[in-house]
């Protein structure tokens, strides 16, 4: 395996998913993960995707400390006959971050690539760092699809970025047949296609540009597993679901991978 990675912390996104039901809990985890997080800041990137109507008061809590705040999604629009859609310009300012393309949008609301990549220029100038997320659902892995599907959501979904682009865009890799289950990917798949993206992000706006880029993995990621996905070369931190509801959880997950890049 290559060693060669992009420069930068890695980055420890939690992705809240339409979770907790009341702001009191909402607060209350990220209180719970603040002080873990603020420790670890010389080595981890932390950021919080709380759903809509928790962004707010989450980002008053947020305040001077190491942790970034995210939406979950954007539109695509500045402003418009959009109903229930949130601009990125509304995000900017308070918002640092934006996901766009996961797995769930793009099976329960029909996002195409197209979409995605609409999502990820406005939210890149609009100021805003993009976690741009790529998966394979079971059927393409089970018949050997995955590269042939990861690499078309890539090209697809940077189709208008640039060089000037690189150094506020994270690609996840998150296997959709593991989101949720239980099942992870194996490492050794994980690095390769983790390695295939890298490679095509070059492709698309140049070597040098394409080191900025940091790539997360993403799929029932826990305490337990994280260590074999950010000791990965090309591995620039984790996109973590169910366990960021978990304050324990998730402090864990931030230490072990302060642990892994404080040794490199």
């Amino acid at each position: 395996m290559s060693s060669s990675r992009p420069p930068g912390m890695p980055l420890v996104a939690a992705n809240w998913k339409m979770n907790p039901n009341n702001i009191d809990d909402a607060l209350d985890l990220v209180r719970g993960v603040m002080s873990v997080a603020r420790g670890h800041a010389e080595h981890v990137e932390v950021a919080i995707f709380p759903p809509f109507p928790w962004l707010l008061a989450v980002s008053e809590v947020l305040v001077e400390s190491a942790v970034k705040l995210g939406a979950q999604d954007c539109f695509w629009e500045t402003s418009g006959a959009f109903t229930g859609e949130v601009s990125p310009a509304m995000l900017k300012g308070w918002c640092q971050w934006v996901i766009v393309g996961h797995s769930e949008r793009r099976l329960y609301l029909a996002e195409t690539d197209e979409m995605v990549a609409k999502k990820t220029a406005a939210a890149l100038t609009n100021e805003l760092g993009v976690i741009m997320c790529v998966g394979e659902l079971l059927d393409h892995y089970d018949a050997g699809m995955s590269d042939e599907i990861v690499s078309a959501q890539v090209k697809a979904g940077l189709a208008n970025c640039s060089a000037d682009d690189s150094a506020r865009l994270v690609i996840a890799y998150e296997p959709v047949w593991a989101i949720g289950s239980g099942r992870n990917a194996d490492p050794e798949h994980a690095y390769a296609t983790m390695r295939l993206i890298r490679r095509i992000v070059g492709d698309l706006i140049g070597a040098g540009a394409a080191r900025k880029v940091r790539i997360l993995y993403g799929g029932s990621v826990k305490a337990n597993n994280v260590q074999q996905y950010v000791e990965l070369p090309l591995c620039d931190g984790v996109l973590v679901g169910g366990a960021s509801l978990d304050a324990e959880e998730f402090a864990e997950i931030v230490k072990v991978t302060s642990e892994v890049y404080g040794h490199r």
